[in-house]
């Protein structure tokens, strides 16, 4: 009797939980859900000491629910934490266990502990050799939060361990998946040699793909962006140009309407249910390596329009899903179109995309840890295009001072030369020189060597040393020629002209100011536009060209007036105060928009 009492028991035990997670399943999907009800129910469900599986489930799913849609951290934290201790008891049951342990690791690197979040994915990947899918996702968040860290080695490793056991599961498109993550962070971290071997054997693995065409397309892509970045790292603006041909093809490709969704691309195998982004993020990906391009090489129309293209992208995808890596972007366009408008003497331009730069950094505080350095160097180009040259050189400081990137260390040195140059302040120029020496410069970049080479012929010409600036600007424009870098080019070319003149040598003087005027045309430079219009005036007045000495003077007046009507109106901005901040909390200053012409690009 006792034994048919304890039967009737259980049974009506499992009859009220079953009742319960099917009346919490129902309040989560009633239109609209009904989440407090959600979680009383399978809150309900321990009052009845369900087996360990359906516990441990339970803790999961109310973990989830209180994480989404609450703000009860604490307490969804605590049932993670239950549903990971109570599933790894359990033989199988790989979802629950390991779903347990990515969202709980997710959560403390949330809440900034990702030293509570290691120990459990470590367990986790110990223990789901088995299971193909999990296994990989798990590596790939571990190394994510190394990433995340900087610990790019230990990352790497972690990703070669993804490589080599996708490969033993033939899981062959999340092989590639590794393969590329991990020359991505080896070019974070500067190891060209390592990377050059890694992509070649990732495109070969490309190439030869013998899989679906839809995750071809999409390696390619991934592969492609890689390959534009690494050639755009080194500086070299001419030899990545089919390389990103390639890549705007490839992107059409996937953009198209008939393309597959994501879940669709991925669902060939267990092991290959990953993407490393969305397609329409990569859209947006390949915008902005474009823009880098245009930039570099000087074509600044072009990165203007791409920039338009790839806000009015960035707006339609916020509206949808704010992911941050969209706010990532977005910072990244604005730092490079910053460039582009102090180039072309839009300072009005430049100083509002700092200052929404900055409410950005504001906004999204892990952004101002990796971006400080690079807010502090344009707002010392803004300042030196303003003649500020104490702000510019604070600005500079701040930059080498907040950065522990050798590149823009160089970058900013080159830049704080160029300052100290100007302000005839020779001591501290000579105190510099070391760290710029063309030849003995630490950089992997072309572009940052030929323009260490441009400053020391700069220098030689505040000199009057004329034969050694030639040398010095001769081999800038051979190295600028080789790689399509149009400003440093026109720089050159102007500064040559100028020396020329100071030679009395008008006929090389004039040989080297009309290219330098016309490629600054293209760009383009209204400063070198107005160096070189100057020089023009001077020449014909030696010629006794007085009809071109007019237009020459003409032309030189309408770039001054432009540049100082904008100057006086940036000067005016409340955001020129960002000049002054090397230090604390980002400022927000915001001020009303200009009213002048630049404005309305």
């Amino acid at each position: 009797m006792n034994g048919q009492r304890n039967v009737k028991m259980a049974s009506s035990q499992d009859a009220w939980y079953l009742s319960l997670l099917g009346l919490a399943e129902n309040f989560r999907t009633s239109s609209p859900p009904n989440f407090k009800l959600c979680i009383q129910c399978l809150q309900a469900v321990f009052n009845f000491k369900p087996p360990q599986r359906v516990e441990a489930r339970t803790h999961l799913q109310l973990g989830n629910i209180l994480l989404t849609h609450t703000k009860n951290i604490d307490l969804a934290r605590n049932h993670l934490e239950k549903a990971w201790l109570l599933s790894q008891s359990i033989n199988g049951f790989d979802d629950v266990k390991f779903e347990a342990a990515s969202v709980l690791a997710e959560l403390h690197e949330q809440q900034k502990n990702p030293n509570a979040a290691k120990p459990i994915l470590r367990k986790a990947i110990e223990i789901s050799q088995n299971s193909v899918y999990w296994h990989c996702r798990l590596i790939f968040q571990l190394s994510q939060i190394h990433a995340s860290e900087r610990d790019y080695e230990l990352a790497s490793s972690l990703l070669g361990v993804g490589v080599d056991y996708a490969h033993i599961s033939q899981a062959n498109y999340t092989r590639v998946l590794f393969l590329l993550s991990k020359c991505m962070l080896l070019l974070i971290d500067k190891k060209f040699q390592e990377v050059n071997q890694l992509l070649a054997q990732a495109g070969h693995l490309v190439d030869t793909w013998g899989g679906s065409q839809h995750q071809k397309e999409y390696l390619k892509v991934f592969f492609l962006v890689l390959q534009v970045c690494h050639y755009l790292l080194a500086g070299q603006v001419k030899s990545v140009k089919p390389w990103l041909k390639q890549l705007q093809q490839s992107i059409q490709i996937i953009m198209q309407p008939s393309w597959p969704s994501d879940e669709v691309l991925t669902a060939t195998s267990p092991g290959d249910m990953f993407i490393w982004m969305p397609k329409e993020h990569l859209y947006v990906l390949v915008y902005l390596v474009t823009v880098m391009h245009s930039m570099q090489g000087g074509y600044m129309d072009k990165a203007q329009k791409y920039t338009d293209k790839a806000f009015t992208q960035i707006e339609k995808l916020k509206i949808v899903d704010n992911k941050p890596i969209l706010s990532v972007f977005h910072l990244m366009l604005l730092e490079h179109i910053i460039m582009c408008r102090l180039v072309m003497g839009n300072k009005c331009l430049a100083l509002q995309e700092i200052s929404q730069a900055c409410a950005l950094c504001k906004s999204h505080p892990r952004l101002l840890l990796t971006h400080r350095p690079q807010i502090h160097t344009l707002l010392g180009l803004y300042a030196m295009s303003m003649n500020c040259m104490e702000a510019a050189e604070a600005q500079f400081l701040a930059a080498l001072r907040t950065s522990s990137e050798r590149e823009l260390w160089n970058f900013a040195n080159l830049n704080l030369a160029i300052v100290y140059l100007r302000a005839k302040r020779e001591p501290e120029f000579t105190a510099l020189l070391e760290r710029i020496d063309p030849e003995t410069i630490t950089s992997n970049s072309h572009s940052i060597r030929a323009a260490a080479y441009y400053v020391q012929g700069l220098q030689s010409f505040f000199q009057a040393r004329y034969n050694e600036a030639k040398r010095f600007l001769r081999e800038t424009l051979k190295m600028a020629n080789a790689e399509d870098l149009n400003r440093l080019t026109s720089c050159s070319l102007v500064l040559l002209g100028h020396i020329f003149l100071s030679l009395g040598n008008s006929r090389e003087s004039m040989n080297m100011v009309t290219p330098a005027m016309q490629l600054a045309s293209k760009i383009p430079d209204v400063h070198v536009q107005l160096w070189a219009s100057a020089i023009l005036k001077d020449l014909y007045r030696m010629c006794a060209d007085h009809s071109r000495e007019n237009e020459a003077y003409t032309m030189h007046c309408n770039f001054s007036q432009m540049l100082l009507k904008d100057h006086f109106q940036a000067s005016n901005m409340r955001e020129h105060d960002l000049i002054n901040w090397i230090e604390g909390a980002v400022p927000v200053v915001s001020g009303n928009p200009p009213s002048t012409s630049s404005a309305i690009l």
